[in-house]
């Protein structure tokens, strides 16, 4: 079957915009083509520094043929009825229809029509234009003399060229025509923009990848990084040296270069003084290249991986020196920049942070810090720390922002607070949770363990999300410029891998009671979020957090395993359905009566005009009630799920031997607030109403 290639050589894109652009193309495409009826065998795209390709396989020649019953007017009926049945069903006239017969309708016009399916190159020559013009660039430039006409066609960067070839493996494939903008499809792309920059026709998918890659393009990025990894890896081993594995420099650099060249750099043993992680952010901020570190010691070497996009005459000699000179120059700025701050201590940079609002609602940075500091104050004996040293770390923990370093590379706030708390004889406690207070960033960042970085961090996060919420700047969609949703799954992992018994109402700053109910909400859903990727279910912890008072996530999540634990037993799946029958009696009864049935039921009516059955659940639901709230209160949740089991039994035995609604009302109304003991009697670990399944 036919294959489709279609590439759009432009100028240079962006390396963070490429994989994306390369898989909304895949999918802008390839669901057109579905939608019309064109079904493929797969797809694939690519991307590269001046280029995105799609190559979708297995496409027919040409769409169904369609044939179509259209039902006219009666035989008979108005002109202006069988004119718009003539133009609808596309008849020259009304003998190109045929006549049927309704025994009850009586005679009426029929179009049988038929339409052979569309040619595909037809079908890619209407639905591209489109496709290209809407296409989801997070930025586009319009460009030359066109570029003032209203609607002008945008790309990411100027478009030079567009392949789209069409045909089966066995035949010469013929070019799909439309235009977009001033560009015109063809058959025709450029390589290497120094090695060949020669026009180049290609024909198919294999063809296009031969021809770049002997004209010094490598077409697949994932095929990039892999020449740049390994290469890095073995220049490195050569030298007895390891490569500092960096994913996120690899996906870049790899959107970089066309036909990745790898070589190795040195700077002098002298910038080792500086931090390792200003060392690397230098190097990688500004220079794109890979650290590498001693095999045996795990230190930093004084060595370095660049990218190149030549290769060159003299063997890349010049390339090299001229990433020394700058490489050298970058880091001879890092180790002005800690020489500078190390001579001021973190406390006498305390009143710079008066002079940095944080938010216009929130004060500045050194009002925010006063109140972690109190806050940390306040949680140390909790979490096990001192309270003077979590104050003391929390009112450092943001005066590295104003050193030079971490002004120059804004990612390394935090550690540098760290390094020069340490330099500056600081507790290794309170230079540990400069650091730490930031983590856990995500989740699969390390969560810190130290009691002071604990306090800090829950401190810090705590403020955020109450400072957010005060000021109502809270998360919408998929908008949460200010990290809130982060910073509460953070609380979420500081709680539960420190096994923490925090109850959070009461460590949160002040704040009006919806507010703060809010807040708890919101809290509960990114512990919904945690779980489920622990394989529990979403609707038992809201079974759990529907019950009063419920702020202390360790018990929640205890709550939760041993209710998920019961219900996976006979016992606990059969008294969920006992509970969903007394419920749903229960519903329908209080409604049709008006009144609540939950006070007690009477123990004497039980007693001396009760049924066997009827008497058996009294007693089972008064001692495993009993039993259950004992065990809650000692924390022993699955001992509470044990006591509720033995009440399967009972309730099982009282659906099947007692009338609910008998003819009596008082036996009837005694019977109800028997079953509303039941729904009670669950209050004591869930609220089985918010159970579903």
């Amino acid at each position: 079957m036919p294959d489709l290639l279609l590439e759009l050589f432009s100028e240079e894109i962006p390396a963070r915009m490429q994989r994306k652009a390369a898989e909304d193309l895949r999918r802008l495409v390839t669901d057109a083509l579905v939608e019309r009826g064109f079904l493929y065998e797969g797809a694939k795209g690519f991307s590269g520094p001046r280029r995105i390709a799609l190559h979708v396989a297995g496409l027919p020649a040409k769409g169904q043929d369609v044939r179509e019953e259209r039902k006219g007017p009666r035989v008979g009926a108005p002109e202006k009825a069988i004119e718009g049945f003539l133009k609808a069903a596309g008849l020259g006239s009304i003998d190109q229809a045929t006549i049927e017969s309704d025994p009850k309708k009586g005679d009426f016009y029929v179009a049988h029509i038929e339409r052979p399916g569309r040619p595909t190159p037809d079908v890619l020559a209407e639905i591209l234009p489109d496709i290209l013009r809407r296409f989801p660039w997070p930025k586009a430039m319009r460009w030359g003399a066109a570029s003032v006409e209203p609607g002008a066609f945008a790309w990411v960067r100027p478009l030079r060229a567009i392949v789209c070839t069409f045909g089966p493996e066995t035949e010469e494939p013929e070019i799909v025509r439309f235009t977009v903008g001033d560009i015109e499809s063809g058959d025709v792309t450029y390589g290497h923009r120094f090695h060949a920059p020669d026009p180049i026709r290609v024909r198919r998918l294999d063809d296009w990848a031969a021809k770049l890659g002997a004209a010094k393009v490598e077409v697949d990025a994932d095929k990039r990084k892999d020449v740049i990894a390994h290469d890095a890896r073995d220049l490195a081993f050569a030298r007895g040296l390891a490569l500092v594995e960096d994913e996120g420099l690899l996906e870049e650099v790899a959107g970089l270069v066309e036909w990745p060249v790898v070589m190795l750099g040195s700077f002098e043993e002298r910038f080792l003084e500086i931090p390792p992680e200003a060392i690397r952010a230098t190097i990688r901020a500004n220079q794109k290249c890979f650290v590498l570190r001693d095999r045996e010691t795990g230190r930093l070497a004084n060595a370095f991986v660049l990218v190149a996009n030549i290769e060159a005459t003299d063997g890349g000699a010049a390339i090299v020196a001229g990433n020394e000179r700058v490489v050298r120059a970058r880091l001879s700025d890092a180790r002005f920049f800690f020489e500078t701050d190390k001579a001021v201590p973190l406390e006498a940079r305390l009143p710079k942070l008066e002079t940095i609002v944080f938010h216009e609602k929130l004060g500045t940075v050194a009002e925010r810090v006063g109140r972690i500091a109190a806050l940390a104050e306040a949680l140390a004996p909790v979490v096990g720390a001192d309270p003077a040293l979590a104050g003391r770390a929390a009112r450092l923990s943001k005066a590295d922002l104003v050193t030079e370093m971490v002004g120059e590379f804004p990612e390394l706030q935090g550690l540098m607070g760290r390094t020069y708390a340490s330099l500056q004889g600081e507790d290794a406690a309170v230079a540990a949770a400069l650091e730490e207070h930031y983590k856990p960033l995500g989740p699969s960042d390390r969560v810190p363990t130290a009691p002071v970085s604990v306090a800090v961090a829950l401190a810090d996060k705590l403020d955020l999300l109450a400072g957010f919420w005060a000021i109502d700047e809270k998360p919408t969609g998929s908008r949460d410029p200010f990290g809130l949703r982060r910073a509460a799954l953070g609380v979420v992992r500081l709680v539960l891998e420190n096994r923490l018994r925090l109850a959070l109402a009461r460590v949160l700053p002040p704040l009006d009671a919806p507010i703060r109910a809010d807040l708890l909400a919101f809290f509960a859903d990114r512990l919904k979020v945690h779980l489920r990727e622990e394989g529990l279910r979403h609707d038992l912890i809201d079974a759990v957090f529907a019950l009063p008072g419920q702020d202390d996530l360790l018990m929640i999540v205890e709550r939760v395993k041993a209710l998920d634990a019961f219900l996976k037993t006979d016992d606990g799946a059969n008294l969920l359905a006992g509970y969903r029958r007394a419920a749903n009696i229960l519903r329908i009864e209080e409604k049709k009566d008006g009144v609540s049935y939950d006070a007690a039921p009477d123990a004497s009516l039980v007693a001396s005009r009760g049924e066997p059955a009827e008497k058996a659940l009294l007693a089972a639901l008064e001692s495993a009630e009993a039993e259950a709230a004992s065990a809650v209160a000692a924390e022993d949740f699955a001992g509470a799920m044990r006591a509720l089991s033995r009440l399967r039994a009972p309730v099982d035995a009282f659906f099947d031997e007692v009338t609910v609604n008998a003819d009596d009302p008082a036996l009837r109304a005694n019977r109800l607030r028997l079953l509303a003991s039941l729904r009670r009697a669950t209050l004591a670990v869930a609220d089985f109403s918010q159970i579903q399944g």
